[in-house]
Formats: structure tokens, sequence, C-alpha cells
């Protein structure tokens, strides 16, 4: 159902460039008429309220059930520093983050590790921007379990796509979680954002694309 908290994330985002509409193509390979980029939110106001938003979905689904936090680089990064700051500035909650360079570090402390050292029995969160073809989560998986014994247990992110992944009759998200076992929560997904563009009004030309996009590529409830 698309809420007012939801329709205030979406303006949000648009606002911000960061939710644009037109002709584009996913790392997939599937045309869309809208793309989602996390790397146009670039202000500090636009970071902070950012992570209020991933602050609010963890503490609604999980609260305090969750040693450390990791952001994937690149985009990760920014999102997992806001969320836990945001999580202590809002909610009292102190949670370590960290990230993983793209490339090993073969001088100082070494690693392809920063932040916080994760701790065998650890529950880690994944904070992200979307997901779409799960490339990006089966990448960093072999990197949370080969730095410690570590259990994944949620991964937070902008928007589900509902994208069908390697079985059409099931969502990329649905794949990775009963690949992993890990639980996926979304702020908003691309059904809020067609149901967004047809009350708003001004998106005529747009809907008909969305509608498309949908029947071919999203498995929807």
């Amino acid at each position: 159902m698309l809420t007012e908290k939801k329709k205030e994330f979406i303006k949000f985002m648009t606002d911000a460039d960061v939710l644009r509409f037109g002709d584009f193509v996913t790392k997939s390979g599937r045309e869309t008429p809208y793309f989602v980029n996390t790397g146009n939110f670039k202000t500090g106001k636009q970071i902070a309220t950012l992570g209020k938003f991933y602050a609010a979905l963890i503490k609604e689904n999980i609260g305090t059930g969750f040693d450390c936090m990791f952001g994937p680089a690149y985009k990760g990064i920014p999102l997992a520093a806001a969320a836990a700051a945001a999580l202590y500035n809002e909610y009292s909650i102190d949670k370590p983050y960290f990230f993983n360079r793209k490339e090993e570090k073969d001088h100082g402390e070494g690693g392809s590790l920063v932040g916080y050292k994760p701790q065998d029995g650890d529950r880690v969160i994944i904070i992200e921007d979307v997901v779409t073809a799960g490339t990006a989560v089966r990448e960093t998986m072999p990197i949370l379990q080969g730095a410690a014994d570590v259990k994944v247990t949620d991964m937070f992110i902008s928007v589900n796509r509902c994208e069908f992944g390697q079985d059409p009759s099931k969502t990329t998200i649905t794949e990775i979680m009963e690949d992993f076992g890990i639980n996926i929560h979304a702020i908003i997904t691309v059904k809020d954002i067609y149901e967004y563009l047809k009350a708003d009004g001004a998106y005529g030309g747009i809907l008909p694309k969305m509608e498309d996009y949908m029947s071919r590529y999203c498995v929807l409830d």
C-alpha cells in the first residue's frame, strides 16, 4: 500500500534526481522506464534524510537485533554510514559499521575491510541501494563469510524492483532469500512507484512504459 511515508520517500528521490524516468538499461540488460542512482545524493541534508529512512526501516523490522552493518563498495558505503548515524541520533541505537575496498590494500593495515572488524557469531545486516540481478549480493557473501564466522540475517534497500531472477516465477529477492537465508526489506517497491505516478497525474506518458516493464520483468503480489 502506498503510505504517506512512501510518498515522501519517492518525492525525496525524484527531487534529488536519484529516481529518474526515461529509457534506461539495467545491469542485467533489461530495458526500464525508471532508474535509481543513489550516487546522486550529494548534500549533507540529503544523506542525513536518507539515513533516517533507512534507520526507520531497520528499527521497524529488527530493532536492535543485530551486531553490525555492512555497506558494499561503493554505493553501500555512505548508506551504511548514514544509517548508523541516524540509528544513533533517532533511536539511541549505537551499532558499528564497516565496508570493503574494491581492491585489497597491500600496505599499512592491509586487508579489504575498513571500519569494524567482524567477529565470530556476529549478526550482520547489509545496507544497499537496489537489488536487480543479485550480482552484488553474491559477490558480497564470500567477503563477509571470509572475514569471520558471521550470520548475515537481513538486508535493507531503497527500492525493490520486483524483477524476476533466474527462475521467471520468482523475484531475484526471493531467490536471494532462499539461497542465503537473508530477509530483505525495502523502503518502497516498483508497485509503489507506479501507484505514485498514477496518483500524481503528471506522468501520463510514463505509465504505459511502466505497465509494459512490469508485465515483462516483474513478479508482483
